[in-house]
């Protein structure tokens, strides 16, 4: 039987895995430059958890959870985002009572049963950031920041911010109950998943992607227009602090989210390469999930960005995306006695840091050297039985063609290219 991945699944082959690290190496680059610390959870957790804290009416609860009973009898779930996680580990691991503020990020695998289109499997890739202890605008912004200059630093140059004010617990429940009202004169014409979320959630109707249903609630009541004095002040410093860093943003009246713990600030970054799910990265405030999840009140605002989306924007930008570099030397070996020195040679160049390669499959000369070329080494090492003999061979700069005179009895890395 040929077994094949799990549909909706992908392998992360070795001609890629260069344009991941580069990614991945910039997310920790800037998260250190802005003082976050790296948080690992486990891949799975409690299913009462995930359901809590994104919402029991929301598609990814109720749809698309990977969810299962163990051998104890304990539903539990593989993760579907990653700030649940993040905050169960705040809360268990008292993290509040090390810093007022805590200030973590994570990078990762995360598991929905979607049905898989371009940019969007059933495993996934992200990596966000959680604030928890502060309420100030500052660390909204902040929130903003980081990814954009993730985005930056890739060669991202092309993207769009767009902001919301999602309300608080106060005045979030008498708009829900207007824009139900509104909702409710033209339900029959919306689509069925929006005639439903009329009932459980009215606010999802507006972040719907159907045509018809954004034709129709064209002219809705916004909750931008129906923020308490707190939210509204809040929402307003945001703005101030954006046009202060002099960034580019769009208030988007509709922009809700599909997680029911946002608060106050919701935004999301977009590019026009990805099409129609345009989404790079969004995220706000969540200022009563904590308590909701057990902990003490702390207020708190994260993001979260996929980084298969991102992958794509790099590869339409660039054409193709940077491969894994080669070895900066490949030893060619010309019999069996040369082969003994050149595997001593590259065992003691590897203990040093270098990365060096050479002929496993017994391959002639002309083989080795295809191979060398192959892996796109930068020098190449011919030795054999009258290299040995005199203790000097011929070092090859593969990319300009030259040949330098090196004494097998002194050679070492780094070799700096003939000037």
């Amino acid at each position: 039987m040929k077994y094949r991945a799990i549909k909706g699944t992908k392998d992360i082959l070795p001609n890629d895995v260069g344009s991941w690290q580069l990614v991945e190496g910039a997310v920790h680059r800037v998260m250190r430059d802005f003082n976050y610390k790296e948080l690992r959870t486990p891949i799975f957790e409690q299913t009462a958890l995930f359901a809590r804290s994104i919402g029991e009416l929301t598609d990814i609860v109720s749809k698309e959870m990977y969810t299962f009973t163990d051998r104890g009898n304990e539903s539990v779930t593989l993760r579907p985002e990653g700030t649940a996680a993040a905050l169960r580990a705040y809360i268990q691991n008292n993290l509040s009572d090390q810093s007022p503020l805590t200030k973590v990020y994570y990078l990762g695998p995360m598991f929905r049963q979607e049905r898989p289109q371009a940019g969007r499997l059933r495993q996934f890739h992200q990596f966000g950031a959680e604030a928890l202890g502060g309420s100030s605008p500052l660390l909204d912004v902040e929130m903003m920041l980081l990814p954009m200059e993730i985005y930056r630093q890739l060669g991202v140059a092309t993207f769009s911010l767009k902001v919301n004010s999602v309300g608080c617990d106060r005045c979030r429940p008498p708009y829900k109950e207007f824009l139900r009202t509104e909702l409710l004169k033209i339900q029959r014409q919306l689509s069925a998943d929006c005639q439903a979320r009329i009932h459980n959630n009215p606010l999802r109707v507006l972040d719907s992607k159907d045509a018809n249903d954004r034709r129709l609630t064209a002219n809705a009541p916004l909750i931008k227009d129906h923020l308490c004095e707190e939210c509204k002040s809040h929402f307003t410093e945001v703005q101030r602090l954006l046009d202060t860093l002099q960034t580019v943003y769009e208030i988007d009246g509709r922009l809700v989210r599909g997680l029911d713990y946002y608060t106050k600030t919701a935004f999301e970054i977009t590019s026009t390469a990805l099409g129609s799910q345009d989404a790079l990265a969004g995220g706000g405030r969540y200022d009563l999930l904590v308590e909701e999840l057990g902990g003490k009140p702390t207020p708190g605002v994260g993001f979260a960005a996929g980084i298969e989306r991102l992958l794509m924007v790099l590869e339409k930008i660039s054409g193709s995306l940077r491969a894994d570099s080669g070895p900066v030397l490949f030893v060619v070996a010309l019999d069996d006695a040369s082969r003994r020195w050149t595997f001593a040679k590259a065992t003691e160049l590897r203990s040093k840091g270098a990365a060096v390669e050479l002929d496993y499959l017994g391959r002639s000369v002309k083989a080795q050297m295809r191979e060398a070329n192959r892996q796109n080494a930068q020098y190449v090492l011919v030795v054999g039985e009258s290299e040995l003999a005199s203790r000097s061979a011929k070092l090859k700069n593969m990319q300009t063609g030259y040949e330098t005179p090196v004494s097998l009895d002194n050679f070492t890395l780094p070799i700096h290219s003939p000037a």
